[in-house]
């Protein structure tokens, strides 16, 4: 039985346009450990993000701030996945990747000032997916481990998404990040219409 998706979490999020499907919980239900070692992997690019992001605007002092204990909190996030992952005896191996972060990253435009917005907003919509989808997954998980991890992980992940929210605010605007986001919402909806053929946080 496909269980069904709750939309009030969701609808609450400014980030997403499209809550996740019932398809894609049943999917994710069904291959538990093949989750966590995504969800293993979404931790450790997360971090390289922030790092990533801190690197290409040295002289922003404001930005390291956040980004530099975001970053932090993120490997803190890929060691207690990793422990987990030890814990039952299933290796981390590299898995195939869907067309969600590319399809994304494709979006982020070139030129200076809307490459620094586009990127924030880019990681921003990957947070705001990986939370609602570990909120679900907290919801509805049958093994009680997964839902501790999950609904642990919820309030830092709600955090993250708000830190990419503040600099694109502070930086570019309320407005210009509500166009520029309405967007990317729309791509990061029609990069997930079609469920991939295994479980990732983001396909």
């Amino acid at each position: 039985m496909t269980p069904a998706v709750p939309t009030t979490s969701v609808s609450r999020m400014k980030w997403l346009a499209v809550p996740s499907s019932a398809s894609w919980l049943a999917q994710a239900l069904a291959h538990p450990d093949l989750v966590l070692i995504d969800h293993a992997h979404c931790e450790r690019k997360a971090a390289g993000v922030a790092l990533q992001l801190m690197f290409r605007y040295p002289s922003d002092g404001a930005l390291a701030a956040v980004l530099s204990p975001l970053a932090r909190e993120e490997l803190e996030h890929f060691e207690r996945v990793q422990a987990l992952l030890n814990q039952r005896g299933v290796a981390l191996r590299p898995l195939a990747a869907p067309p969600y972060g590319a399809g994304l990253a494709r979006q982020v435009r070139r030129e200076a000032g809307p490459r620094q917005l586009d990127s924030f907003l880019v990681a921003g919509l990957i947070e705001a997916r990986s939370h609602e989808r570990m909120a679900l997954l907290a919801e509805h998980s049958p093994d009680p481990t997964l839902r501790d991890l999950y609904g642990d992980l919820l309030a830092s992940e709600a955090r993250h998404f708000g830190v990419y929210w503040r600099l694109a605010e502070e930086r570019f605007g309320r407005q210009e990040l509500v166009v520029r986001l309405e967007a990317l919402a729309a791509v990061e909806t029609e990069l997930l219409a079609e469920l991939w053929r295994e479980p990732r946080f983001h396909s």
